[in-house]
């Protein structure tokens, strides 16, 4: 190689390095917001693609309906990004019964919680909070929600199935 090469190596390295370290430099809070992002765009298709009459339906007698476990997304949500913010706030979506109200709690929980994962950075990741749970980190909070809405969303898909529709996360197949 001659010094030519070497140098033009060197400054594409110069250029291209501060762009990867620039995608990367928070890779905790970024790879919790993608997850979270795929939940809450599935949860949210769910719930406009059921029916108002749906809303209701429960797949046994012992568990809740299709809208309650809309409202707990809702409301569990609320809880653990204000706990993050160092607030107390209670969306109460348990109350409400139409799909309308169902679906504008819900995306109101997820906009709350957007400003939380838009803002975390690694260095904020770490510190603690109070939950309902105990002291936990905000990671492990904002991985929290992921888990609960992941499980959440996977009975409302066999709700969805029972009624004949095909849930968000499984169109196209």
């Amino acid at each position: 190689m001659n010094r030519y090469s070497i140098s033009l190596m060197l400054l594409a390295v110069a250029f291209v390095c501060p762009a990867l370290y620039a995608q990367t430099a928070n890779p905790l809070s970024t790879e919790v917001k993608g997850a979270y992002t795929g939940i809450k765009n599935n949860v949210v298709k769910a719930a406009e693609k059921m029916s108002e009459e749906n809303y209701g339906f429960k797949a046994t007698p012992e568990v809740q309906t299709f809208g309650q476990r809309i409202a707990h997304i809702a409301d569990a949500n609320l809880r653990t990004c204000a706990a993050i913010k160092g607030e107390q706030k209670s969306g109460g979506a348990a109350s409400k019964t139409t799909k309308a109200d169902l679906v504008a709690a819900l995306k109101e929980s997820f906009a709350y919680c957007d400003g939380v994962y838009d803002s975390l950075t690694d260095a904020e990741a770490t510190k603690m909070i109070n939950t309902g749970r105990g002291q936990r980190s905000k990671l492990a909070a904002l991985w929290g929600i992921v888990a609960h809405d992941n499980e959440v969303y996977g009975a409302m898909a066999v709700y969805m199935r029972l009624k004949g529709v095909v849930p968000p996360s499984s169109e196209g197949r």
